[in-house]
């Protein structure tokens, strides 16, 4: 595999070679973190107006709030200026395609291996799992009521956030 990153580590020198984050505090400067989904048509950053130091992203497939998710904004909220949280799940998401059994069955295929024994998150009504998310960050004892939390949903076709929650 040899070469495999030749093309990510040349890209990366050329941006080492204007890095401007140099002894950044880490402190989200917006006072924002927000949960989104792994899929590379988001750009949570630019979506929002927002540059390098102005939140903390959370990633993960279907943008879910699970144990890790809550963990991290945990910190992020009492140690690292976070004061706003969105949870935007997106339009046409891979996790709100199929049934757990059906992604399963396709990650089985692709793969080549039996999957039938992963959990996936398959997300069966994405407006009902985003109001979960979203009461789930609100009741945690760490994330003081002071703290605003919202739902939206990113259209990967349009760019533009609609809040639900």
């Amino acid at each position: 595999m040899t070469g495999s990153f030749d093309d990510l580590l040349a890209a990366n020198a050329r941006y080492a070679d204007d890095f401007k984050l140099a002894g950044f505090d880490g402190v989200a400067h917006a006072g924002v973190a927000l949960v989104t989904c792994m899929d590379s048509r988001i750009d949570p950053l630019g979506m929002l107006g927002l540059r390098p130091g102005d939140a903390k992203m959370l990633r993960n497939p279907g943008g879910r709030v699970d144990d890790q998710v809550l963990v991290a904004l945990v910190v992020a909220v009492s140690l690292l200026g976070v004061d706003r949280v969105l949870v935007i799940p997106h339009t046409r998401c891979a996790m709100a395609s199929g049934t757990e059994n059906e992604i399963r069955e396709r990650v089985s295929q692709a793969s080549g291996r039996d999957a039938s024994w992963q959990t996936f998150g398959a997300i069966q009504d994405q407006t009902a799992a985003l109001r979960d998310d979203v009461a789930r960050i609100r009741a945690h004892p760490l994330i003081p009521e002071s703290v605003a939390v919202g739902g939206f949903m990113y259209d990967v076709d349009t760019g533009r956030l609609s809040q639900l929650v």
